[in-house]
Parts: structure tokens; sequence; C-alpha cells
């Protein structure tokens, strides 16, 4: 699967092999929480079908979206670091979802019969890494007005949306979260978009109607 050989290309087929042996294919329900935030974790999950909505609790008590995670995307790589991990989100389904799994103890097993598969965990974490530094970067200097556009795109991409139109099933609050920015302003910057035609603000949706505009006001 492409999936399978995103995560595991640095490993050789013997290697590779091992580890897809020792995961274990899990399926949860729409709506069905995956892990709750404060939960233990032992276990990495890779997302093979549907999607997974990523939040974590705020200073106020309630749930900010901090990512959608689609086919290909792993979570919970956290467990495999260390024996005394909590989990630091809850991750939900946000329709029929299938896992590949991966227990800390099995992960420990393959590194000693398989040391290469270490370079799975490196690329996990590196990935992570990445991304956390590039959003890091956005919240200090990119205009809240562009990174609602990155917001919208990255939701297209991990819903696997394409064509010149599409809508993601994200509220104002959950786009406002993931862009780093309150409501209200990440209202204005969707009004805005609304005014020259680019999204239409729906009932629990968002819907981008002219992705070439979108994407020039992202950049």
């Amino acid at each position: 699967m492409e999936n399978e050989l995103s995560l595991l290309g640095a490993l050789g087929e013997e290697d590779r092999r091992a580890v897809l042996q020792n995961m274990h294919r899990r399926r949860f329900a729409k709506g069905e929480v995956i892990f709750h935030e404060g939960d233990p974790g032992d276990v990495l999950h890779v997302v093979d079908k549907g999607h997974v909505a990523v939040r974590a609790a705020t200073p106020l008590g309630e749930e900010a979206l901090l990512a959608v995670l689609g086919p290909g995307a792993s979570f919970g790589e956290g467990a495999l670091v260390t024996e005394e991990r909590t989990r630091t989100a809850t991750c939900r389904a946000l329709d029929a979802v299938e896992t590949r799994s991966l227990h800390r103890d099995d992960f420990h097993r393959l590194v000693a019969e398989h040391p290469a598969v270490r370079e799975v965990l490196i690329a996990i974490l590196s990935a992570q890494v990445r991304r956390l530094t590039e959003h890091l970067l956005e919240a200090l200097w990119v205009p809240v007005d562009r990174r609602v556009c990155r917001r919208l795109l990255a939701l297209g991409t991990a819903f696997g949306c394409d064509g010149a139109e599409w809508e993601v099933p994200v509220t104002q609050d959950d786009l406002a979260a993931m862009a780093g920015t309150t409501r209200p302003t990440a209202n204005r910057a969707l009004q805005a978009l609304a005014a020259d035609g680019i999204v239409a603000m729906r009932r629990g949706h968002i819907a981008v109607l002219d992705v070439g505009q979108l994407e020039r006001r992202a950049r």
C-alpha cells in the first residue's frame, strides 16, 4: 500500500515485512474516541482509511482542534519513546476509520531484532518536528488571513479533496484553533474570502468555491 511504503520507505524488504507483521488492524466507528487526552500511551497508530480529529484541552476547559489526519498519517508516536507516557491529545474518528497499530513492546523487540526499524521512529518524529516548526514560524510571522487559507488547503489535502470546488466538515471554531487565532479573527478572514467568492460558510462545513484563488491567497 502507498502509505505503508511512505512510512517504511527507509527500510529494506525484510525489515519492512517484519514491521507489517507486528502491526494490528483496528477499526473505529464514526465519532468513536480512539484515545483520550491523559490516557496511558503504548500504541502508535497509522491511518489506513478514514480521518481522525486530534483535539487538546485549552486552559478554559474547551477542546481545540489541532489537526485532521488522513490516510498515511501517524499519531500516538510518543508511545514508542518512553514507557511512562500519557496521551497529550484526544483522537476521535471523523468517519469510519481503520488504522494499523504497533505496540511499544513490539516496537522495542523489532528494534532489537531489526536495528534499522529505529529509522521508522526517527522518520516519524522528524516529520512531527518539521510540522511543529512550520506552524510556529507561521504563528510568529505569517498574517492570520494567510494562515486561515493555508489551514483550509491542509484540510482539503487531509480529506483527499480535488477539483476546483470542495468542502470540509469543520466549523469556524475548529479552523480558528488550527490557524492559531480567535474565532472572531478567523471569521473576519473567512468573510473577506466569502466576499470575493472564494469560500462559503455552511452549517458545520466550509465550502471552497475557488481553489486556485485560495492557493494564491495562501502564498
